[in-house]
């Protein structure tokens, strides 16, 4: 199963909908937060079918319209600030922030943990966890919009930027 991990859009229509279009062969789409507004919950949900799974940073504003828009779509989940999942018999994280992350990561309760939040991109391992910041759709503060795709099978994650 290949996991595609995006943070940090910040409005950024154009480099998502051209990640969209690079991870449109990945089976579940995870973001780390930091959409911004409303109308990027609508893209997600639009440019990709399969399952998405949302936490919020701390530049989404407008929760109530953001929940809103996500009720659109049956196959997109807005899990708060923290979201638990098993995939594939990979247990994952998410949430924002880093020290949450390598916090979590410490707990060897994970097999893979993501996060965003500084727009640095990182895959590192604590143990046997793959720690994975995917960097910044939006591309604004690194100078580089990047992703990143996990692998269940393997447990390889790989980043991948922008065409």
């Amino acid at each position: 199963m290949l996991i595609a991990i995006i943070s940090d859009i910040h409005d950024r229509r154009d480099h998502l909908a051209t990640v969209l279009d690079q991870v449109s062969g990945a089976d579940l789409l995870i973001c780390c937060g930091d959409l911004c507004s409303p109308f990027i919950v609508v893209q997600l949900g639009e440019g990709f079918r399969r399952p998405i799974h949302v936490v919020f940073g701390n530049n989404d504003g407008d929760l109530f319209r953001i929940s809103q828009q996500a009720n659109r779509f049956s196959h997109l989940t807005l899990h708060g600030e923290f979201a638990e999942l098993t995939c594939d018999g990979k247990r994952i994280a998410v949430n924002h922030f880093p020290e949450i992350a390598r916090a979590l990561a410490a707990s060897d309760r994970y097999d893979l943990v993501c996060y965003g939040h500084d727009h640095q991109h990182a895959i590192t391992v604590d143990g046997d966890t793959v720690i994975v910041n995917p960097g910044e759709v939006y591309g604004g503060l690194s100078g580089t919009a990047s992703y990143v795709v996990y692998d269940t099978a393997t447990g390889v994650a790989e980043r991948r930027d922008l065409d």
